[in-house]
C-alpha cells in the first residue's frame, strides 16, 4: 500500500547514533497515526552503519527501505536517491545525528497538511559552535543578495516536501546541487517554521569548514549568475578608473617632469588588480567546473543494493531489489554486502 508519509534519512558513519535514532524515529512516527515508510540511504559508510541498517530493516521490513551507495557521493545525492525511492504524498528529510529531534517531524507534517508544498525549518536555540552560526548568517545574507532563494537556515535538513515538488526535483539531472534550494524553486507555497535543535551527543559532524565553503560555492554558482555579472561591471569600472589614472599620470609627466616617487604606488595598484583578476578567474573556473561535471554525464551516484519488503511495489524475493533505471543513477552488484 502506498504510504502517506516518506521519511528520508541520509546516513554516513553514524553507528553511534543509529540505535537511538531508530528507537525515537519510529516511536515519533507511530504517534502521527499515518501510514509511513522510512528510507535510509547509506552514503558509503566505513563503520558498522550498514550492518545496523540491515538489522533495522529486518526488525521492521514493512516500514523500512534501505539503499546502499557503492561509494561516498554526498548528503544531497543521498537525499536525491531517497526522493526517487519515496512513494509518500509527503516527504520529510532528517539527519541521522539526532540534532534535529525526530519528534519535530509532526510540525513539518502539519505544515504540509495546511497547504504548504515546501516546509523549511529554523533551528531554535541553535546548539552548534559559535563560528557555524556566524558563518551561516553571513552566507544567508550573501545568498539572498545573489539569488532568489530565501532560506533562513540552510544548515537544517529537517524539511518537508509535497509530492509535486519531489516529482519536479526528480526530473532535474544536475550533478552538483543543493536540494532545499532546488526544491524552493519549484514550490508555489513555501513556508518556514521553527523547530528544536539538540547538541550533537554521539558521533562527529561530517561538515568541516572546507566542506561548508564548498557547499556554499555550489549554492552560489548553481543558482545565480550574479558573481559573473559583478565582475563584469567591476571590470568595466576598473578599466575606466585605470584609463583616467593613466591620463592623470601623462598630464603630470608633462607638467612636473619625470619622477620616481610614484613607482611603489603603481606596484601596489598592479598587485591589487592582479588579485582581482585571479579572484575573477576563480569564479569563472567554478562555473566552468560545473559545466564540465555536467557534460561528462557520469552517474550522480551508484546504488549497490536496496533492501525493501518483497510485498512492496518494487519488491522481489530475498528483499533485495534493483534501483529504478534512472538516467542519474547506476546499480552495481549487491554481492558482498552484509
Amino acid at each position: 500500500m502506498k504510504p502517506q508519509l516518506s521519511v528520508i534519512v541520509p546516513v554516513y558513519n553514524e553507528e553511534a547514533s543509529l540505535p537511538l535514532l531508530e528507537q525515537r524515529l519510529y516511536a515519533a512516527l507511530d504517534r502521527l497515526e499515518l501510514s509511513y515508510e522510512v528510507i535510509f540511504v547509506d552514503d558509503g559508510s566505513r563503520d558498522r552503519s550498514v550492518a545496523l541498517l540491515r538489522e533495522c530493516y529486518e526488525r521492521r521490513p514493512d516500514r523500512t527501505r534501505v539503499a546502499i551507495f557503492a561509494s561516498n557521493s554526498g548528503q544531497h545525492m543521498a537525499i536525491l536517491a531517497g526522493f526517487e525511492l519515496a512513494r509518500g504524498d509527503c516527504v520529510v528529510t532528517l539527519d541521522a545525528d539526532l540534532q534535529n529531534p525526530p519528534e519535530e517531524i509532526g510540525k513539518v507534517v502539519d505544515a504540509l497538511a495546511g497547504g504548504a508544498d515546501y516546509v523549511g525549518t529554523i533551528r531554535k536555540h541553535r546548539r552548534d559552535a559559535w563560528w557555524r552560526g556566524v558563518a551561516s548568517r553571513w552566507m544567508n545574507r550573501l545568498r539572498e543578495r545573489t539569488t532568489s532563494i530565501r532560506i533562513s537556515d540552510q544548515g537544517c535538513m529537517l524539511r518537508g516536501y509535497a509530492r509535486s515538488v519531489v516529482d519536479a526535483v526528480n526530473r532535474c539531472r544536475e550533478v552538483n546541487t543543493f536540494v532545499p534550494a532546488l526544491a524552493y524553486l519549484y514550490a508555489r507555497r513555501p513556508v518556514e517554521i521553527e523547530v528544536e535543535h539538540a547538541e550533537r551527543a554521539l558521533g562527529e559532524s561530517k561538515y568541516s569548514l572546507p566542506k561548508l565553503i564548498r557547499l556554499n560555492f555550489d549554492l552560489m554558482t548553481g543558482f545565480s549568475l550574479v558573481p559573473l555579472q559583478v565582475f563584469t561591471v567591476g571590470g568595466m569600472l576598473i578599466s575606466i578608473g585605470a584609463l583616467a589614472f593613466v591620463a592623470f599620470l601623462a598630464i603630470r609627466r608633462l607638467v612636473v617632469g619625470p619622477e620616481a616617487e610614484g613607482v611603489f604606488t603603481l606596484f601596489g595598484l598592479v598587485f591589487f588588480l592582479i588579485g582581482i583578476a585571479l579572484l575573477g578567474l576563480g569564479i569563472i573556473g567554478e562555473y566552468v567546473g560545473r559545466i564540465y561535471s555536467q557534460v561528462r554525464q557520469r552517474p550522480r551516484f551508484v546504488i549497490a543494493a536496496i533492501w525493501a519488503n518483497e510485498d512492496s511495489e518494487e519488491g522481489r524475493a530475498g528483499g533485495v531489489v534493483p534501483f529504478r533505471k534512472e538516467p542519474g543513477a547506476r546499480q552495481s552488484s549487491p554481492s558482498g554486502l552484509p
